[in-house]
């Protein structure tokens, strides 16, 4: 059974820095996506950063040069450093991983996961 549980959410002043982390249990896979996506009340929940199995990376225009997705293979948890943080980034927070072979395009759209973790709450204030 695969289980994936956050952690590292909480509240920051604007320009601030967090990291998450994703501790990934039951999940093995040769060719696979892991990612983070984020949810804002009353708005879909968006893909902010994958990972193909590959080593390919991709992240969303709105987090490009200021988050970081990482993984530690041997520890199977998945990171997200989150700096120059902004109010627009206040979110729920997921971390997801696909149950089959994934493709590269597909790795910050939702529907090619099937895993999901509870979920890290970020509020970053002005």
């Amino acid at each position: 059974q695969v289980q994936l549980m956050e952690s590292g959410g909480g509240s920051v002043q604007a320009g601030g820095s967090l990291r998450l982390s994703c501790a990934a249990s039951g999940y093995t896979r040769n060719s696979y996506c892991v990612g983070w996506f984020r949810q804002a009340p009353g708005k879909e929940r968006e893909g902010v950063a994958g990972i193909h199995s590959d080593g390919t990376i991709r992240y969303a225009d709105s987090v490009k040069d200021r988050f970081t997705i990482s993984q530690d293979n041997a520890e199977n948890t998945l990171y997200l450093q989150m700096n120059t943080l902004k109010p627009e980034d206040t979110a729920m927070y997921y971390c997801a991983a696909s149950s089959a072979s994934c493709s590269r395009p597909l790795l910050l759209w939702r529907l090619a996961y099937s895993y999901w973790g509870q979920g890290t709450q970020v509020t970053v204030s002005s």
